[in-house]
């Protein structure tokens, strides 16, 4: 009798789990994430051909190329319309370098209330934080290799 108890207890919890979980469309956030991408990169390359038209390196038409979309990151972040662009587009706006600006800004955002230090201070890199540590983790390791390959000969 309990095993049965147990059974028809956990058949409720999986329909539940079921119920519950939200359903995606693979394919159309795929699509999704491809157009908003698509369109940041777009605006990038606007900035780039505009920065290139007024005769600037290339790696200055880069550099401003890259501060530009930073700056756009954050000021739709403060406006409250990068997260739900990101909502929309999910990997498509997270995955650039945009992204990775709105997740240092929405924690600092969100937690200015609490003051600079205790705040923003400690609050800032919540999010960005493991990207930052292994990334340089992930390069330095990297670059040991590269030391010891060029070392070897």
């Amino acid at each position: 009798m309990k095993q049965s108890e147990k059974e028809k207890r956990q058949k409720q919890y999986e329909d539940y789990v079921k119920k519950k979980t939200p359903v995606h469309n693979v394919y159309l956030n795929m699509i999704k994430a491809f157009i908003t991408g698509g369109i940041i990169c777009t605006v990038g390359q606007g900035i780039y051909n505009y920065c290139d038209m007024l005769a600037l390196s290339k790696d200055d038409c880069s550099s401003w190329t890259s501060l530009m979309l930073i700056l756009l990151s954050i000021i739709l972040t403060g406006i409250g319309l990068y997260p739900k662009i990101a909502k929309w587009g999910g990997a498509g706006a997270l995955v650039p370098i945009t992204g990775f600006a709105n997740s240092v800004a929405a924690p600092a955002i969100e937690y200015k209330k609490e003051g600079q230090i205790f705040g923003i201070g400690c609050k800032i890199f919540t999010i960005a934080g493991p990207v930052i540590l292994y990334g340089i983790f992930t390069s330095s390791l990297l670059g040991l290799f590269y030391w010891i390959w060029i070392k070897i000969g």
